[in-house]
Formats: structure tokens, C-alpha cells, sequence
């Protein structure tokens, strides 16, 4: 049975690799481990933003449950309530060395020691660009081999985050950083919610350019783990948390700031080798899925679900996932809930439609429905239907063929609040906030029929 545990994660990234069909980016080595792994196509972070998702991902919890509603570095300072739900405590009681190298962004503490000693790491490496990263990954591979314990290795690039670089234009940060080279060697792919321009398409060919920075860091470290003679009894899992730093995508609850790549390599289970699966999956589901994978073990104190069951006996997966926002560079709190085919989107204040998550006070690529001189402010509700506008431009909460879906929707969206105690749902902070609340109970309500399952 494979028992170690390699997770290889980045910053920013969405869907945008070839393994997702996008063809102008070089992701070879991403491209060939999906190709030997089971990926998930409708996988969702929890959060459009780095803190908030990235402790969802390492412990099976809501932001609302894990207390990370923002982010954790200063001046922010948000942190996990439990630190102890890390799954590297959780693999450390069943007798694995743990080890974090590069992005630690999931608890407030920066401190490489104290991060170690709060989240149940025996060794902390924390920060550094792509080389520093594969460097010390590497090393701590070539430690665990010689160790012979079952490790658990958790990964993380800082790329394709945003990164200052003498090379950007006043006003503007884009991706190139000291170490990345535009990348348009097969084109450029500019995301079908944002307007094809030049600028546009030179900052993606920069976006490109550190996708491809990364992979190859990734290759470096997946070419080691089989030099080692350790790919055979490791499971290697891939994602990112969240998606792309574009105009309408991070910082925003629809599908381009929440939709994730997410693979995983099971080498000794055959069901996990060379599979697509569509079903709807969420962050929180990793953390059961290791457990069970890795040490048989279910535990009862996470809202994910274990995804075994549906990659290896192909049983239903769950019905709806859900996002939140509620506070990245300031107070915007949002909440969503998702189908297979249709969104519904609460927004409890009157910020702008969407959070601008490009660091630059100029913009280079512009969302396709921008109208006018200003943004506006978001609307009351939001829903859309995904399989005919995939990039959530028409607002159907008014059709009134849409009725009885949207109540179904809020009711289950009211009671994924309910049970994750989310403080929103009980203490309006504005006007606004308290005209969303009233709106979503009287919309709920009408379904009389709203589902009791877990907060899946």
C-alpha cells in the first residue's frame, strides 16, 4: 500500500494547465502526472483567496469552522482556531515525519519553529522561489528515503503569484518577478470572461511564462521522487488554491476565481491511474481522502468526504459545493452555493462587483461585460446557469421560470450556513447585510423541501 504522501501545491493557478485543455501553456510535467493520475474536472476551493482556502485544504474544514476568514499574514492576521486539525498533526499520530517546505500560508504564525510546533510539523522550511523550493523538497525526499518512515511532504510554490519585476510597466504588477520569461511559444490562451486585446494577451503570455517557471520545478522534484525508488509507495497529490489573479477570477465567487486543478496519484490502486472524473469535488474533501487512502482512517471532525468511494466504486458525489468570502483586502463578505450546472451567489454588503486582485493600480486585461465608467456595486443575489453561460454573465435571479431552482439553492445555501455556524447568517453588519439575509430566508422558505444532508 502506498503510504507517503507528496502534496505539491501553488499559488493562483485555477485550472490552467493542458491537462485542463489549455493549449498555448508548456506544462509538461504537470501534464504527464495528471496523465498517470485520477484529475478532477469540477474540483472547488472553498475561498477565492490564499489563506482561507489553503486551511480548507489542510484540514477538511470551512473557512466559518477552521476561523481563517482572511488573510493570515500582517497586518491581517487571521489564524486557525484549532491548529491541531492540520492534517500533518493528524499524520503525525499515526507515525509519519512531516515536513513543510516553501508557502506556508494557512496559520498566522511565520515563524519557521513555531509553525512546525502549532501545525504538527517535525521540520519547517518555509518560503523562497521556485529553486530554493525544489532544492529543499529534494532534500527532504533523500531524508525520508533514507529514514524508511512513511512521510508526509507538503510542497508549495510561490508561482504564478504576482511578483514585482523592474520589467513591469508603471502602475502595473504582473508575473515575471527576477526569474520568469514571457511564455507565447504556443500562443496565447486569454480567459473567455475577458476582452482579447494586446494587453491582455501580454499579460497572459507573462502568465504563461510563470506557469511554466513552476512546472518545470515540479518536474524537477517528481524526476527525483522515482530516482529515489520512491514513486511506487507515494501518493502525489497537485492543486492550487485558488484561481487565476485576473480581473473577475480571484477574489470572486464565480467559477474563475474558485474552480482548482486537483490530481492525485495513486500508484498501487489501479481505479486512480489514468481517470477524468466530472463529478463536483471540494477542497475539503482532500484531507478524508488521504486519511483513508494513506491510514485507513475516517475521521468524524471534518466537513469533507472522503473521495474513494466515488473514484473506486463509483457512488454519488455530493449534490452541491459552496464558497465564501468574507474578508481578503477588505470587508466583502459573500457566500455561494454550486450544482452541477447552476450557481447561486448571496452578497451581504455593497462593495464593488468584484474585488480587483491584480496588485496594480493599472489594468492590462478587463473583464467582456464591463459597461460604463465604473464597476457598480454587487447585486442582492446572483444565479446563473452553468451550462449555458459557463462565464456567469446573465443574472437570472429576476426569470421567473427560475423560481422554485433558486429557492431549492438558498435553502440549501441557508442550511450549509446553518451548519457551519457561520457568523454572517446571525449578526448583520450593515443595512445591506441584514436586507441579504431577510432576502435569502424568504427565498428559502418557499422550498419546503430543503435538504438536511451534511455540509457537504
Amino acid at each position: 500500500m502506498a503510504r507517503n504522501i507528496l502534496l505539491l501545491h501553488c499559488h493562483d493557478l485555477g485550472r490552467f494547465l493542458g491537462a485542463y485543455g489549455v493549449t498555448t501553456v508548456t506544462t509538461v510535467h504537470l501534464d504527464a502526472l495528471a496523465a498517470e493520475s485520477t484529475v478532477f474536472t469540477s474540483a472547488f476551493a472553498t475561498s477565492p483567496h490564499c489563506s482561507p482556502a489553503r486551511a480548507s485544504l489542510f484540514t477538511g474544514a470551512y473557512p466559518q469552522q477552521h476561523g481563517v476568514l482572511g488573510l493570515t499574514h500582517e497586518p491581517f492576521g487571521w489564524d486557525l482556531t484549532d491548529p491541531t486539525t492540520h492534517l500533518a498533526h493528524r499524520l503525525r499520530q499515526h507515525g509519519y515525519r512531516t515536513e513543510l517546505v516553501g508557502v506556508h500560508h494557512e496559520s498566522r504564525t511565520h515563524a519557521d519553529a513555531e509553525i512546525a510546533r502549532r501545525l504538527g510539523f517535525d521540520q519547517v522550511r518555509s518560503g523562497g522561489d521556485r529553486d530554493v523550493v525544489v532544492t529543499r523538497t529534494i532534500d527532504a525526499l533523500t531524508r525520508a528515503a533514507a529514514s524508511g518512515e512513511p512521510f508526509y511532504l507538503q510542497a508549495g510554490f510561490h508561482e504564478p503569484h504576482r511578483e514585482p519585476s523592474d520589467r513591469d510597466r508603471d502602475g502595473i504588477m504582473g508575473f515575471l518577478g527576477d526569474a520568469v520569461q514571457p511564455d507565447a511559444t504556443h500562443g496565447v490562451s486569454v480567459p473567455s470572461y475577458l476582452a482579447d486585446t494586446a494587453d491582455a494577451q501580454e499579460e497572459m503570455a507573462e502568465l504563461q511564462g510563470a506557469v511554466r517557471h513552476m512546472d518545470e520545478g515540479v518536474g524537477a522534484v517528481l524526476s527525483e521522487l522515482e530516482r529515489l525508488g520512491l514513486a511506487d509507495d507515494t501518493i502525489v497529490v497537485f492543486t492550487t488554491d485558488h484561481g487565476l489573479a485576473l480581473p473577475r477570477a480571484k477574489c470572486t465567487l464565480y467559477d474563475a476565481g474558485l474552480g482548482v486543478a486537483l490530481f492525485l496519484r495513486v500508484p498501487d490502486r489501479p481505479r486512480w491511474q489514468g481517470r477524468r472524473v466530472g463529478q463536483l469535488v471540494s477542497h475539503v474533501d482532500v484531507v478524508p481522502t488521504l486519511l483513508e487512502l494513506a491510514v485507513s482512517d475516517l475521521p468524524a471532525d471534518v466537513a469533507g468526504t472522503s473521495l474513494v468511494p466515488l473514484v473506486e466504486h463509483d457512488e454519488p458525489a455530493r449534490t452541491f459545493t459552496f464558497g465564501q468570502l468574507t474578508y481578503h483586502t477588505y470587508f466583502d463578505p459573500k457566500r455561494s452555493v454550486r450544482s452541477a450546472d447552476a450557481k447561486l451567489i448571496l452578497n451581504l454588503s455593497n462593495a464593488p462587483r468584484a474585488m480587483d486582485p491584480t496588485q496594480s493600480w493599472m489594468h492590462r486585461s478587463v473583464p467582456i461585460d464591463l459597461t460604463g465608467p465604473t464597476i457598480g456595486t454587487s447585486p442582492v443575489m446572483e444565479f446563473y446557469d452553468l451550462a449555458a453561460d459557463p462565464d456567469e454573465l446573465v443574472n437570472l435571479i429576476d426569470d421567473p421560470d427560475r423560481t422554485a431552482q433558486v429557492s431549492e439553492f438558498a435553502a440549501a445555501l441557508r442550511h450549509w450556513m446553518q451548519e457551519t455556524a457561520d457568523p454572517l447568517l446571525t449578526h448583520p453588519t450593515s443595512p445591506r447585510h441584514a436586507l441579504a439575509l431577510a432576502g435569502l430566508e424568504q427565498i428559502a422558505s418557499a422550498h419546503h423541501d430543503a435538504p438536511v444532508e451534511r455540509p457537504l
